[in-house]
């Protein structure tokens, strides 16, 4: 499997050079409490689509541990992701086991089977996969057989074998449906897409996420890559540095980040220097709500 780069501008790099000339992390990590129990969660975490579906592949699982190393000694805590994601999880897996115990690790994946009794199997493969007893956060995959995986999850929670519950969508399609269940259930999280070009969820979702206070992930930040690829091109503005930026992909991260009702975003990415690019954008300033106008002009712009 070839090596995947959202910022194919800088090329490809190898581990060991950028371990070398690795920043040192003095300022810690924004957090922001989630709203079902107050703790605090650092508001930039990780993804996992795609980046680590690397199978059996010795020197790009290597990349992926120095990956997650770099999160973790910036002051990483959410890594998400699910059993759709092909190899990933047991990457992931092999890549804990690689760096040891992290204090810090908020650990979320997914049910995703439309199969009613296959939800505790997958749950339970998760785990293997993972190699941990219990996982942070659980949550029903783009909704698929929520009814029966939601009961399961919630007779989980009660039972203290995982942290929290949620839902996600990638699809704005199924905002209707979602809002139905942020209504109906007492669900701890919720994940969706938003970015400056993507805001649907600013019509309802947000709003109603708010109201039941359910904790807000916001998937891809990048439009997939495609808004990081449109805005490289571009100079970076002079007044990214009023909200401590250094490049455009924290401009895009503080963005989702910067709204009230968001908790965090989970930027993936293959490469050390993005992660260490996607952290810096946990330090420092958010924007303000005219800081947010200015960055939804400029986007549009590009």
């Amino acid at each position: 499997m070839q090596d995947i780069s959202r910022r194919a501008v800088l090329g490809a790099v190898t581990a060991a050079p950028l371990l070398a000339a690795a920043p040192a992390f003095a300022a810690a990590q924004l957090t922001k409490p989630i709203p079902a129990s107050g703790q605090p969660l650092p508001v930039i975490g990780m993804g996992t689509w795609i980046t680590f579906n690397v199978g059996d592949d010795p020197v790009l699982r290597q990349r992926r541990v120095e990956v997650l190393r770099a999160f973790f000694e910036a002051g990483g805590g959410m890594v998400d992701s699910s059993p759709m994601y092909a190899s990933a999880e047991e990457v992931m897996g092999h890549c804990l086991e690689q760096l040891g115990p992290q204090p810090s690790l908020f650990s979320a994946t997914k049910v995703w089977t439309s199969s009613p009794s296959g939800g505790q199997e997958q749950i339970e493969a998760s785990h293997r996969l993972w190699r941990l007893p219990r996982f942070d956060l659980l949550q029903v995959h783009n909704l698929v057989g929520w009814e029966a995986h939601l009961e399961r999850l919630f007779a989980m929670r009660a039972a203290g074998e995982v942290g929290y519950v949620g839902i996600t969508t990638s699809h704005r399609r199924r905002h209707g449906d979602v809002a139905a269940l942020l209504e109906g259930q007492p669900l701890d999280f919720l994940q969706l897409t938003y970015n400056p070009v993507d805001r649907a969820a600013e019509a309802r979702l947000l709003p109603l996420a708010q109201e039941r206070g359910v904790a807000v992930i916001v998937n891809r930040p990048f439009q997939g890559g495609r808004l990081v690829d449109r805005a490289q091109r571009t100079p970076l503005p002079a007044w990214a540095a009023d909200i401590d930026c250094e490049n455009w992909p924290q401009i895009l991260l503080k963005y989702a980040v910067s709204h009230p009702v968001v908790t965090c975003a989970i930027p993936a990415t293959s490469q050390v220097t993005h992660m260490r690019e996607n952290m810096g954008a946990g330090r420092g300033r958010l924007p303000d709500a005219a800081e947010r106008r200015r960055i939804e002009a400029a986007v549009a712009e590009l």
